[in-house]
């Protein structure tokens, strides 16, 4: 889920040890076309604090000397590095524990009970499978994390008001009057 092609396969072998030296860890690789080839690298802070500007400029840094080496991309291309965001996407099986409690999309790669699709509240993740309570099911579903296609944290008031703890602030308080 970090890549999608060999070529993804490839950059994320070299960016991953630049990103490790910093403390970061690369998040997902993507090559995408169009009038000028862009290679978008998220990244995230390996202790979970969230990247800033300044992580994701020393990481360009980085990567820009063994790139400009190591040459995986032909012709001109822009390098993005950025954060996941807050709705990040979820690559690692990690990050399904570290996201526990949250509201999750997921995408397979093939049929599973007749669906490709399914969306929960991440509880966690046993033996390879993420666990998913979905709505009106009484049981926990398993789901193979060699399965999963694409995943990414569900934008809700819950997961903002995590993002802003986690960066020290704190969420709005609605006063008398607001609506």
């Amino acid at each position: 889920m970090k890549t999608k092609t060999p070529q993804d396969d490839r950059i994320l072998a070299l960016a991953e040890p630049v990103a490790e030296d910093l403390g970061l860890e690369i998040v997902r690789v993507r090559v995408m076309s169009g009038k000028k080839t862009r290679l978008q690298i998220m990244t995230d802070r390996l202790d979970g604090v969230g990247v800033d500007v300044d992580d994701c400029a020393r990481l360009s840094r980085a990567l820009s000397d063994v790139l400009e080496v190591e040459d995986p991309i032909s012709g001109e291309y822009d390098l993005e590095i950025s954060s996941p965001g807050i709705d990040r996407p979820l690559t690692a099986l990690a990050h399904f524990d570290r996201w526990e409690g949250y509201e999750v999309r997921i995408e397979l790669d093939r049929l599973a009970e007749g669906r490709k699709r399914f969306k929960g509240i991440l509880a966690g993740t046993e033996d390879g499978n993420v666990l998913l309570d979905m709505e009106g099911e009484e049981d926990t579903t398993l789901i193979p994390f060699d399965w999963i296609a694409e995943a990414k944290l569900v934008l809700t008031d819950a997961l903002i008001e995590a993002d802003l703890k986690a960066r020290g602030g704190s969420a709005p308080t609605q006063t008398e009057g607001d609506e």
